[in-house]
């Protein structure tokens, strides 16, 4: 089970960037929605920052983190355990939110918006210390 998250985060990091429209500040332009506007969720969330979706995305997402300042930190997919199967495939998901530093995968039991569990897998385009900001 462990190779699967792996080389998924492996495909994610490889397929940045994907979309033309600058997203690096808050809010960002289309079709994303601020998260808190859809389900019932604070605005900004410790560990996360602000989050935008475009609704049509869901679950997966891709869903844009901002810290405090508006300036984008991660993106962020939330795929449904039941989905992480040898018949199961992601591929092409858009990571618009340009280099990666870094990426984290954990589990998630569920919360509004997506509540079955899932896996987070958040590229995050700013360094391991700067990460730090969205953690208030």
């Amino acid at each position: 089970m462990k190779t699967i998250p792996i080389a998924l985060t492996l495909m994610l990091a490889g397929s940045v960037p994907a979309f033309t429209q600058d997203v690096t500040k808050s809010p960002p332009p289309g079709a994303f929605k601020a998260v808190s506007s859809l389900v019932k969720l604070p605005d900004f969330l410790p560990g996360m920052g602000q989050l935008f979706v475009d609704p049509a995305t869901l679950p997966a997402g891709p869903f844009l983190a901002y810290d405090h300042d508006g300036k984008l930190v991660s993106t962020v997919f939330m795929l449904p355990i039941k989905d992480l199967s040898p018949d199961k495939r992601f591929d092409d998901l858009a990571a618009p939110g340009g280099v990666v530093d870094h990426v984290s995968v954990y589990y998630n039991a569920g919360h509004p918006g997506v509540e079955e569990p899932h896996a987070h897998v958040v590229l995050w385009h700013v360094s391991k210390a700067d990460e730090a900001r969205v953690a208030k």
